[in-house]
């Protein structure tokens, strides 16, 4: 009697595989395991254009090749490199399962991507911000949020995640729980101090019975991140702003406001809890915009004038 002889999985069996390994031994969201399959399908594609019909001829200078051709076609840095990610990912798989002898894609990385600068409003936009008339309990949480999230730079995620306990108005502090539940003690100022008693008191009036949140809706539940970027933009075009404002604006607004009044960059970086100093680098580069404008209208020799005929 003859004897089957299983066939050797193809490209799109260990594809597959790695997708089911992704869903239910990682434990990843269908959105990411969806994700992945789809950088995967289209490098697979091109390999077959390649006539490449196995994963083990493939080598960093295919990878490469593909992530250059994305590149020409118009892809960003970030989707690259979830493109780098979902390769390295199977190839680290198929090393698991004896299907590959190494990982091409462990060399490659994306091109960097162009930094943005942080988006900040000038000290005048926050201030006509921050001074919203107040007419009500809800007015008055609006109000006291904004002053603590400028007050001192927090995201919007730790705001929306502070607890009763966590603010200390007598020593004017909050505790913060931030990236990586890395905890930071920052300082509050006394404007926030004092709009966020004003809110303490008209608090249980909406809060429901063991609700701990600090800040909460009008339902007595913590208020959700997609309430407060709603409440500012409500605000922001109530005040007049003249640009699309969002939470995050206002951390950016206290670090370029905070550097440019004390130059410390440490001290920024531990106020606003980046592990590295080169990630709060950036607001530098807003600094030296604003001195060189200052620069530019201020020094005669700055000023191109006009030629005399």
């Amino acid at each position: 009697m003859a004897r089957d002889v299983a066939e050797a999985p193809s490209m799109r069996d260990w594809q597959d595989r790695f997708s089911r390994h992704l869903g239910a031994e990682r434990r990843l969201s269908p959105l990411t395991v969806d994700g992945y399959a789809r950088e995967l399908v289209r490098f697979a594609e091109w390999l077959a254009e390649q006539n490449v019909r196995d994963w083990r001829q493939v080598d960093e200078s295919r990878v490469r090749e593909f992530i250059a051709r994305r590149h020409r076609q118009g892809a960003g840095a970030p989707s690259l490199e979830r493109c780098l990610s979902a390769i390295r990912g199977f190839f680290r798989y198929l090393l698991r399962e004896g299907a590959a002898s190494h990982n091409p894609a462990a060399g490659v990385s994306a091109p960097r991507a162009r930094r943005r600068l942080p988006d900040a409003l000038d000290v005048d936009r926050v201030n006509a911000l921050l001074n919203m008339p107040v007419k009500s309990a809800i007015d008055v949480r609006d109000r006291a949020m904004f002053e603590l999230m400028y007050s001192s730079g927090l995201r919007l995620s730790e705001t929306v995640s502070l607890n009763l306990g966590d603010v200390n108005l007598n020593d004017a502090l909050v505790r913060v729980t931030g990236k990586g539940a890395k905890q930071r003690v920052v300082p509050v100022g006394s404007v926030a101090c004092e709009w966020l008693r004003g809110w303490l008191r008209e608090r249980p009036a909406t809060a429901a019975g063991e609700e701990n949140a600090l800040f909460v809706s009008r339902r007595g539940t913590r208020l959700t991140s997609r309430a407060v970027q709603a409440r500012l933009a409500h605000w922001a075009r109530a005040q007049g702003i003249d640009r699309p404002v969002h939470p995050h604006m206002l951390r950016h607004s206290f670090a370029t406001h905070l550097l440019e009044s004390s130059g410390d960059l440490r001290a920024v970086q531990e106020l606003l809890g980046h592990a590295d100093i080169s990630t709060t680098q950036v607001y530098t580069h807003l600094d030296f915009q604003h001195l060189a404008e200052v620069y530019d209208r201020a020094h005669p020799r700055a000023r191109r004038s006009k030629s005399k005929r």
